[in-house]
């Protein structure tokens, strides 16, 4: 499946209109956004589909998932260990071959390897976390292999670069991963392809057979 994961930058940053030209144009089997407004609800009236917001607690901005149709079990709103100054939550989505996790983690950098972790222990086997970590360096989550782009997606104050936006997966192969044009956000857009190891070994019989 092709997924893409995007920090919208709730302030001024992509708005509705931007969010489904991308879709259109990059036609992804499931959009991730971070700091999503309620304005982002106009998705389907765009582009149909289906899209599930999550708001932070006491924030106008949060998690949202949009999808080309409605999964069979509506995306879980499920909370996180809290940091000093936001209370966090995450996103789980049950794509059937595999689970997603939507994140967007504390800025603390050992609250939010502790929220990795306790996210691991909600997954199943084959399961992908994706999204805002806010994490400098190695995530060092046992089991999973970061499998995103290694280019830097956000640029801090216009001088640091740092790849905060990540895809870690276990029990999944990436067959592709890139950094997208930034837009009107400050971070860039990650677009990856993963598929469950099984699909794979299929799709390389069928090619060597024809």
């Amino acid at each position: 499946m092709k997924l893409i994961s995007w920090n919208l930058l709730h302030r001024d940053g992509a708005r509705l209109a931007e969010v489904a030209r991308l879709i259109e144009y990059q036609r992804p089997d499931l959009l991730l956004m971070q700091e999503a407004t309620q304005a982002l609800a106009g998705l389907p009236g765009l582009v149909g589909g289906a899209f599930s917001r999550l708001p932070l607690p006491g924030r106008t901005h949060g998690l949202a998932a949009w999808l080309p149709r409605a999964p069979a079990r509506p995306p879980l709103a499920l909370a996180l260990p809290a940091g000093a100054v936001v209370d966090r939550v995450w996103q789980l989505i049950d794509l059937g071959a595999f689970t997603v996790a939507n994140v967007h983690l504390s800025h603390g950098q050992l609250l939010n390897r502790r929220q990795l972790r306790h996210i691991a222990r909600h997954l199943p086997i084959r399961a992908a976390v994706v999204g805002d970590f806010n994490l400098v360096g190695p995530t060092l989550l046992s089991g999973f292999r970061d499998v995103g782009p290694r280019r830097a997606t956000h640029r801090m104050s216009d001088l640091l670069p740092l790849r905060l936006d990540r895809c870690l997966v276990r029990g999944l192969l990436c067959t592709r991963a890139e950094v997208l044009a930034r837009g009107a956000s400050d971070h860039h857009p990650i677009m990856l392809r993963l598929a469950v190891a099984s699909e794979i070994g299929q799709q390389q019989t069928h090619a060597r057979v024809a």
